[in-house]
């Protein structure tokens, strides 16, 4: 693989994907899915919301949400991914292979967070079906 993969993506794929997984994030994140309980796991405060910066708080996703759906389809384009299950196949290798073991070791040392296997849990799970899902998005979208 070489980076003039960049040139055969489908970049109206990467765009719909990239707005799929900062989507998915919104609903994963808000306070009826797991938002409380992820504040919590990380010990997030009321003054710690009236800090943050919005746009910051938006941005920043947004931009790694871009970086991991470009990454992830050069490995699709470069691997010929271009059905249904080869795109469920790359969703889980990336996601439960490389990303979720990232986050546990991040997770597991680190001593600030009150509850870390719940912050692992949430942020892994988060980043494994976002994945999966832009993966099929983009092998099926060819």
């Amino acid at each position: 693989m070489s980076f003039g993969v960049l040139g055969d993506l489908n970049w109206l794929a990467v765009v719909v994907s990239v707005v799929v997984y900062f989507g998915i994030g919104g609903l994963w994140f808000a306070p009826v899915a797991f938002g409380k309980q992820w504040q919590e796991a990380i010990g997030w405060t009321a003054a710690d919301e009236e800090q943050a910066t919005p746009a910051v708080m938006y941005v920043v996703p947004l931009l790694t949400c871009l970086v991991t759906t470009v990454a992830l389809a050069m490995v699709s384009e470069a691997s010929g991914t271009d059905t249904f299950g080869e795109g469920v196949v790359l969703g889980l290798v990336a996601g439960l292979f490389l990303v979720a073991p990232a986050l546990y070791v991040t997770g597991f040392f680190d001593p600030r967070k009150p509850k870390p296997q719940t912050w692992i849990g949430i942020t892994a799970g988060y980043h494994v079906v976002s994945i999966l899902v832009i993966a099929v998005i983009l092998a099926v979208w060819t």
